[in-house]
């Protein structure tokens, strides 16, 4: 990779991917609300999706809490607890258990997208599109799993990728912290980014949806009240069905 294209990469596009990911996001709700969906295909083959879909989501959810949690947290914050090789342990055991839960659900759900006739029929192409780049992802991810535990000694890639995304989120990127990183991570980091990119244009928007629901916690209670009815002297509420 030319140093154009490594900073390019690496210092510029996570903001293009960032920008679309929240401006897109927003403007897809303000325009186009009713494609705001997951569209399930539940009703079509059921068995297959309540295990694919149950094993993706909770291996996806907790992959995305550990790497925010662990890339944007700073190492000064936990190093009295835990050590950076002990904190790269703990990710390589929890990542690769979540990490394999989620690459048997996403496998079963992309098998039903591609296999079954009519699912087939009723998906669009940027349904399996999406759901191809997640796999791809999540097999890059699991290929990392042992250049980290090679690196426990040190935890210098984990500490790399850190002040890495770090720098990015304070707006001051610098693309020569992944220089010493092995290829694969690299290649999973932009990957990720597309994944942002692509984000507001395929049925991933359904996520803002979840967090949505926190809000709900929070809303006061919705008042009904009877509506009277003006019944003829003579009748009663029993002759009249609302």
């Amino acid at each position: 990779m030319s140093q154009a294209a490594y900073t390019f990469f690496f210092s510029i596009y996570p903001y293009i991917c960032l920008a679309v990911f929240l401006l897109g996001s927003l403007f897809r709700f303000d325009r186009d609300q009713y494609t705001w969906k997951s569209d399930s295909s539940q009703l079509l083959r059921a068995g297959q999706l309540r295990w694919g879909s149950n094993l993706f989501h909770v291996g996806i959810l907790f992959l995305l809490f550990g790497h925010t949690v662990g890339l944007l947290t700073p190492h000064a914050l936990y190093e009295s607890m835990i050590s950076a090789q002990q904190k790269q342990m703990l990710a390589i055991l929890s990542g690769g258990i979540a990490g394999s839960l989620c690459f048997v659900g996403l496998t079963l759900l992309l098998h039903r997208r591609l296999f079954d006739p009519r699912i087939r029929l009723t998906s669009r192409r940027t349904d399996i599109a999406i759901l191809a780049i997640l796999w791809v992802q999540l097999v890059l991810g699991l290929v990392t799993l042992p250049f980290s535990y090679a690196d426990r000694e040190t935890a210098g890639t984990m500490l790399s990728l850190a002040n890495w995304a770090q720098h990015i989120v304070t707006l001051r990127p610098d693309a020569s912290m992944l220089s010493g990183v092995e290829w694969p991570f690299k290649i999973h980091l932009v990957l990720g980014m597309t994944i942002f990119l692509l984000f507001p244009f395929t049925r991933l928007v359904h996520v803002w949806s979840g967090f949505g629901t926190v809000s709900y916690a929070f809303r006061p209670y919705q008042l009904v009240r009877a509506r009277r009815l003006n019944l003829p002297r003579g009748h009663t509420r029993s002759q009249h069905r609302i």
